[in-house]
């Protein structure tokens, strides 16, 4: 018998978000995985911090946060070898996953590596799309509207593309290019219907009409833009 992986999402921020599930796998999980920076904690694990056991083992993935390194492939490789030597052995392992796992999630790289030797279960959470959502107090989209996820380092030909063809924009990892991102969307007349929202459920959550945001954006940020005719809007 060997041991199952789990790929558990846990929200936005908030460790109010985690789902029950989430909250019962973590706390009685033998070994923990989890992504963190290369400098500084990680945003997962203190996300479960309160459910984490003290007698739980710990694996960092340690992920390079610069875009010309990323991803880091050989960091999820040394991973799985890792924690397939504790699946062999008949361990759980739980692998921490800031929002949802198989939404921009960095656990896709070991379910591709595990799954087809290990069990292998993806717990879904509270993704940001819905926390940001939440913040600024509008939906998402209605009805029979696009929804289109954008990430913010795309050029600003693809961004202009993705916006126009779409009623309701999610533009994610907006971080340092919030001030390029902000004159297009300007210059597509679309500033009164863009939201902005910075580190979502937390305790310094920013929620402003994009046009007020600040001048630089942390790497959790988003923008949400509805551009629909559904009525919710009036």
């Amino acid at each position: 018998m060997t041991g199952t992986l789990y790929g558990v999402g846990v929200g936005p921020g908030d460790p109010e978000l985690m789902t029950l599930k989430a909250h019962r796998l973590i706390r009685s999980a033998p070994v923990i995985a989890y992504p963190a920076p290369d400098s500084g904690n990680s945003f997962a694990r203190a996300i479960a911090a309160e459910a984490i056991s003290a007698g739980a083992e710990e694996i960092p993935m340690i992920v390079p946060m610069h875009a010309a390194r990323f991803p880091a492939q050989e960091v999820y490789a040394d991973a799985a070898t890792q924690i397939a030597l504790h699946l062999e052995a008949g361990r759980d392992v739980v692998c921490l996953c800031e929002g949802d796992p198989f939404f921009f999630g960095s656990f896709m790289y070991l379910h591709r590596r595990l799954a087809e030797r290990f069990p292998v279960e993806v717990v879904p959470g509270v993704s940001s799309l819905g926390a940001c959502a939440a913040a600024l107090g509008r939906p998402l989209t209605a009805r029979n509207d696009v929804l289109t996820v954008l990430p913010g380092p795309l050029p600003d030909t693809e961004l202009r593309a993705g916006i126009k063809a779409a009623e309701a924009i999610a533009i994610m990892k907006v971080g340092r290019h919030l001030g390029r991102i902000r004159a297009l969307i300007g210059a597509m007349g679309l500033m009164a219907s863009s939201g902005y929202v910075a580190r979502a459920s937390l305790g310094d959550q920013t929620v402003l009409p994009l046009s007020e945001a600040p001048a630089t954006a942390p790497y959790f940020s988003m923008i949400l833009i509805y551009k629909g005719g559904d009525p919710w809007l009036t």
